[in-house]
C-alpha cells in the first residue's frame, strides 16, 4: 500500500519544480524584454544620430553653394570639390562621418525644355539627338529620333503622335497599361516609362553609358559648358570630336584659365574654327543635386535633394528630397 504522506510529498515536489520553471521562464523573458528595449533604444538613438550626421553633410553642401559669389560656375570651385569637407567630417562628430557630393544639373540636357508649347524647341531637340547619336550609346539614328519623339509626346499637352513617338493609344496596349503623362517630367527616372527607353538605355551597362546621367528635368534651356560631362560637350556641336572634348575638359580644370566667357572653348587647341550656338550654352548654374551619405558603424543613410540657388540673395530653395 502506498503511503499517502509520501504521495503528497511527491506532488509537492512536482509543483515546486513547476513553479521554479515558471519563475525561471518569466525571469528570462523579462531579461530578454529588458535587453530588447535597451537595444531598440540604442538603435533608435543611433538612427536619429545618423540622420543628423547625413543632414549636416547636406546643409554643409548647401552652404558651400550659397557662399559661392563668383560670376560663373565651374568644376574648380569649392562646391565641386567637396571631398575636403567629407574628409574633415569625422572630426565634427563623436561618432560617425558623412560623404558629400554636389552635382550641377545645369551641365546636363534640360529635357523639360524640349518643347515650346506643343512644338519642338529645336535647340534642345538637336542637343538630345546629337547626344543619342554618339557611338557610345550604340543607337541607330532612327532609334535616337524615335526616342526623342517619344519624350516630346510624353511631355507635350496634346495627343498627337510625333513621328514614331507614342501617346496614350500606345501605352494602353502594354501588359500593364497606363496613360501618356502629357506634362513635364517630375524626375529623370520617369524616362523609364517612355517608349523606347529600356533600363539598359537609361542606366547603361559595364560597356555602355546610360542616358539618365546626362539629362535633367531642371534647367532654363542652356547647358553650362564649364560643368557639362564630356559626352554632353560633344553634343554641343557636330564638329566637336572626342579629342576636342578631352581638350575642353583639361582646359576648364586649369585654374589659370578664365571661364567666365562661354566662348573660352575657342582657346582650346584645334577648336578655333569650331562654333557652338551661343543660345544653348552658359557659364552659370542655378540647379544642383546635393547627396550626403551619413555613416555610423555599419549603419548608413543617404539624403539627396535638388536645390535652386539664388546668388543674389545667397540662398537656395529645396525642390525635391529623397531618403535612402
Amino acid at each position: 500500500m502506498i503511503n499517502p504522506a509520501l504521495n503528497n510529498r511527491g506532488v509537492a515536489l512536482v509543483l515546486v519544480i513547476l513553479m521554479i520553471g515558471v519563475i525561471v521562464a518569466v525571469t528570462i523573458q523579462l531579461n530578454y524584454s529588458a535587453r530588447s528595449g535597451i537595444y531598440e533604444g540604442a538603435n533608435m538613438r543611433d538612427a536619429i544620430r545618423l540622420t543628423y550626421v547625413a543632414k549636416s553633410g547636406f546643409y554643409g553642401g548647401e552652404a558651400l553653394l550659397n557662399e559661392d559669389t563668383d560670376s560663373y560656375d565651374s568644376l574648380d570651385e569649392e562646391w565641386a570639390e567637396a571631398d575636403f569637407l567629407s574628409a574633415a567630417s569625422g572630426s565634427f562628430f563623436e561618432k560617425g562621418y558623412f560623404r558629400l557630393n554636389i552635382e550641377d544639373e545645369s551641365g546636363k540636357i534640360p529635357l523639360n525644355k524640349l518643347i515650346s508649347g506643343n512644338n519642338y524647341n529645336t535647340d534642345v531637340e538637336n542637343l538630345l539627338l546629337r547626344l543619342l547619336a554618339l557611338p557610345e550609346f550604340d543607337l541607330t539614328d532612327q532609334e535616337a529620333e524615335d526616342i526623342v519623339d517619344s519624350i516630346k509626346d510624353w511631355i507635350d499637352a496634346d495627343d498627337e503622335v510625333t513621328g514614331f513617338g507614342a501617346e496614350t493609344i500606345y501605352y494602353e496596349t502594354l501588359d500593364e497599361p497606363y496613360e501618356c503623362k502629357n506634362a513635364p517630367l517630375d524626375c529623370v527616372e520617369e524616362l523609364l516609362m517612355v517608349k523606347g527607353i529600356s533600363e539598359k538605355i537609361f542606366y547603361g551597362t559595364d560597356d555602355l553609358p546610360g542616358i539618365g546621367k546626362f539629362c535633367s528635368v531642371y534647367g532654363e534651356g542652356k547647358v553650362n559648358i564649364n560643368t557639362a560631362p564630356k559626352l554632353v560637350l560633344r553634343a554641343l556641336s557636330d564638329d566637336i570630336t572626342e579629342e576636342m572634348a578631352d581638350g575642353m575638359d583639361a582646359y576648364r580644370r586649369d585654374e589659370d584659365n578664365g571661364l567666365s566667357r562661354s566662348t573660352w572653348y575657342k582657346d582650346v587647341s584645334g577648336m578655333d574654327a569650331v562654333t557652338i550656338d551661343g543660345g544653348i550654352i552658359t557659364t552659370k548654374s542655378d540647379f544642383f543635386t546635393i547627396t550626403s551619405t551619413g555613416y555610423l558603424g555599419e549603419m548608413r543613410k543617404t539624403l539627396t535633394g535638388v536645390v535652386k540657388r539664388d546668388k543674389n540673395s545667397r540662398s537656395s530653395k529645396l525642390l525635391s528630397w529623397k531618403v535612402e
